[in-house]
């Protein structure tokens, strides 16, 4: 088995959490576990680090499942199982993948496969999947997977297991009640929401009352007062979203657009461009309260109080984590009053009368069209831009390269330099196409 210190190593961290360390031990154990801990905390690897001391390296089958809730939080557990470089196959299975990429995959099946429930009973229901050597069912954010609807789906893929010998559930939040279908035997449960294992962070929340008819013109002065920090606006539905991004765009505000109805490159294309520092800005609905990897928000904006105390829990869960500072801002018109969940009096934050204008982000994103399936890696792409466009090392940032695109963060004072002297090049002999990520 991969050497733990080896693993760190590969994330740039010199040791696991309390969290991580009880899990570890927890799961290691002969009984089902349940793991509740906030979002940001490191659940990710508190599961996979042990797991990997139950996999057998000659066994050609699954043996290990991860069902998620979305197919944002199957690609960054399948990218954070590659990171800890242990040798094992991992693939991901979800709606808007190619699913005869998914098929191939599943001829030499993967130790471990992570997918959401609807692709995975799938390929259950097809034939695809064999789960008679699955002993491991792993199921993340759990809540969340029933309260998208994936009750039928979940119980038709744990009736297929029937050699499991550990389930292990977790989740941001405290679980009201576990389904008789899981079939949970005697477990150990961890509860971490209230102490953050030993993690200290501070929330600041405050109250912004609209004055005026105009909420999104409050938006945008508060936005102006923030300033570059890193924020995310919260609403509760799509057409908000959009309708405050074409307002952002018009008043050259930096952001990116982030809901379940847009294109699954387009989503993927925004949380690399929040990763590598292009956009400071995300303006979403609460998709993106968890599940998803993203770096440390400085300010969360409710623009729509939220529905309940959990959503609340979620959002806040994207700032003031592992001990930083965050600011939890609740937007609220004439006739919005703070719901009963929320027991802190807020501290009242005032508007500035004129928008102050936001700095522009030191970096911009250079789209290449060719990735992993092209044969193209990280280090043919930064050799290439060393090169070739003429970057030293300190102008160029995160590379992320997916299957068929990809996309490097370089400093906006030099893309442009950068994309005329490149767009004619080759990589690894190919012709592909170079342009500023819009």
């Amino acid at each position: 088995m991969t050497d733990l210190n080896t693993i760190l190593s590969n994330f740039q961290i010199t040791a696991l959490n309390e969290m991580q360390t009880a899990s570890i031990d927890a799961i290691l154990k002969p009984s089902d576990f349940i793991l509740i801990s906030p979002t940001g905390s490191g659940k990710t690897l508190a599961f996979l680090i042990p797991i990997l001391e139950l996999l057998q390296s000659d066994l050609e089958m699954v043996q290990v499942l991860i069902v998620v809730p979305t197919r944002e939080l199957a690609i960054q557990i399948e990218k954070v199982f590659r990171q800890m470089g242990t040798g094992f196959k991992v693939n991901s299975c979800y709606g808007g993948h190619s699913i005869g990429i998914e098929i191939n995959n599943l001829q030499q099946p993967p130790a471990i496969l992570v997918g959401t429930p609807g692709r995975i009973a799938h390929h259950l229901r097809h034939h695809y999947l064999d789960l008679v050597q699955t002993h491991t069912m792993i199921l993340d954010e759990f809540d969340k997977s029933l309260e998208f609807g994936f009750k039928v789906e979940m119980e038709y893929i744990i009736q297929q297991a029937k050699n499991l010998k550990k389930r292990i559930l977790t989740s941001a939040t405290s679980l009201l009640e576990i389904p008789d279908f899981v079939g949970l035997n005697e477990h150990i449960s961890l509860n971490f929401t209230n102490d953050n294992s030993g993690l200290k962070s501070a929330l600041v929340m405050k109250s912004v009352r609209v004055e005026g008819d105009d909420k999104l013109e409050a938006l945008i002065l508060l936005l102006g007062k923030i300033g570059s920090n890193s924020t995310i606006v919260f609403c509760n539905h799509r057409e908000t979203v959009n309708r405050i991004s074409e307002q952002l765009s018009i008043s050259n505000i930096e952001h990116g657009a982030y809901h379940g109805g847009l294109e699954q490159i387009d989503r993927e294309r925004t949380l690399i461009k929040l990763r590598n520092g292009s956009v400071n800005l995300l303006v979403t609905t609460d998709l993106a309260a968890r599940g998803l990897d993203i770096p440390e928000i400085e300010a969360v904006i409710h623009y729509h109080l939220p529905p309940t105390e959990d959503v609340m829990i979620h959002r806040n869960g994207r700032t003031a984590r592992m001990n930083a500072n965050g600011t939890s801002y609740f937007l609220l018109d004439h006739d919005d009053y703070l719901p009963k969940f929320i027991t802190t009096e807020p501290e009242v934050e005032s508007l500035p009368k004129d928008f102050i204008p936001l700095k522009t982000s030191e970096w911009k994103t250079l789209y290449i069209a060719a990735g992993k399936k092209d044969k193209i890696n990280k280090m043919d792409i930064v050799g290439m831009l060393l090169k070739k466009g003429e970057l030293q090392k300190h102008e160029l940032g995160r590379v992320d390269v997916l299957d068929h695109s990809s996309y490097v963060a370089i400093q906006s004072n030099k893309i442009y330099q950068c994309l005329q002297r490149v767009k004619s090049e080759k990589i690894k002999n190919k012709k592909v196409r170079f342009d500023i990520s819009k």
